[in-house]
């Protein structure tokens, strides 16, 4: 599926399947459940008070929302209250929920209050919006989006689906309709190309198309942003994990520094990874330093500008550097 943003969803989908635990988090709301005398496993999480293919999650009953998964995708919007951004994507996605007939489920998370299923999904930011099929994560982006957008990524998401899990059509039909877009947004075909590229794994004609638009549209801030995404994934794909452990073994060794920073952001170790760098450019000079500094302003691309990760990590660059 077409991500809604390629800024916003850098290496948090390719980690995904590694950072969820679903099967430990069923552990403990299960130990919760029985602690707590709350009702047993299977039993609907409470809803809203609107449609019960809305529901507001705890870790108790996230077990039982996620089985749902086996018929219907379920949408898990992981929020705090604290956040603006996330009482903005909740009033969207609820809607678009309410609308839906039942075709997909509507898991809302406050992360204060639960905040091990966070943990299991290794959220970096609020809000985080993770799609659930058949038991596991296969979807996923930061951040709020634009209503037309979030259609679509729902449409896609629906489409993709709609043949293994035959809860949808029945929902649909419930509906009457998909729920589509405020407004049509005609899509770029060069970024359709591009992005359909990245799906299927292939990172350099992906490189390619970005490379191509930017030749003629310089400041394509889309193409900018996928490029980045797409070198980034090339170079995820081939690293090796191990290499954390022998860049920490050999601080000088300015390869294996570039390497570890890329594993880390892989494995959603973004801080670690950010003061990494900006340790090695303290350390080096000359056209090492700049080779450093050009490696991680490229990382930050993969972020949003306001994340405030970024805007810690940029002071202590610019601090290293002057």
């Amino acid at each position: 599926m077409t991500r809604p943003d390629p800024r916003k969803t850098a290496a948090l989908s390719a980690a995904l399947s590694g950072a969820v635990d679903l099967g430990a988090l069923k552990a403990r709301a299960d130990a919760a459940r029985t602690a707590s005398a709350a009702p047993a496993a299977g039993a609907p999480a409470p809803d809203n008070g609107s449609a019960p293919w809305i529901v507001d999650v705890t870790e108790a009953s996230f077990q039982a929302v996620v089985e749902q998964s086996l018929q219907v995708p379920v949408v898990v919007l992981l929020g705090a209250s604290y956040s603006p951004e996330s009482q903005q994507l909740a009033a969207s996605l609820t809607r678009f929920a309410t609308a839906s007939g039942g075709a997909w489920i509507l898991a809302r998370v406050d992360l204060e209050a639960s905040p091990r299923i966070g943990q299991a999904f290794g959220v970096q930011s609020v809000p985080t919006t993770v799609a659930v099929a058949a038991g596991q994560p296969i979807d996923a982006f930061a951040g709020p989006i634009a209503d037309a957008e979030l259609s679509q990524w729902i449409a896609r998401l629906l489409d993709a689906l709609r043949e293994r899990l035959p809860g949808i059509r029945a929902g649909e039909a419930r509906a009457g309709s998909v729920p589509v877009a405020e407004e049509e947004v005609v899509e770029d075909p060069r970024i359709v190309a591009a992005e359909e590229a990245f799906e299927r794994g292939d990172y350099a004609a992906a490189q390619g198309y970005y490379s191509d638009i930017l030749a003629s549209e310089p400041g394509h801030e889309l193409a900018k942003e996928g490029l980045a995404q797409a070198r980034f994934a090339e170079r995820a794909e081939a690293v090796d994990p191990a290499v954390i452990a022998k860049a920490d073994a050999a601080p000088e060794d300015i390869d294996a520094q570039l390497a570890a920073a890329d594993a880390q952001v892989a494995g959603q170790m973004v801080e670690e990874a950010f003061v990494r760098l900006v340790s090695t450019v303290r350390r080096v000079y000359g056209e090492d330093r700049d080779r450093v500094r050009q490696h991680l302003v490229g990382l930050f691309e993969l972020f949003p500008a306001d994340d405030p990760r970024v805007a810690a990590a940029r002071r202590n660059l610019a601090s290293a550097l002057y």
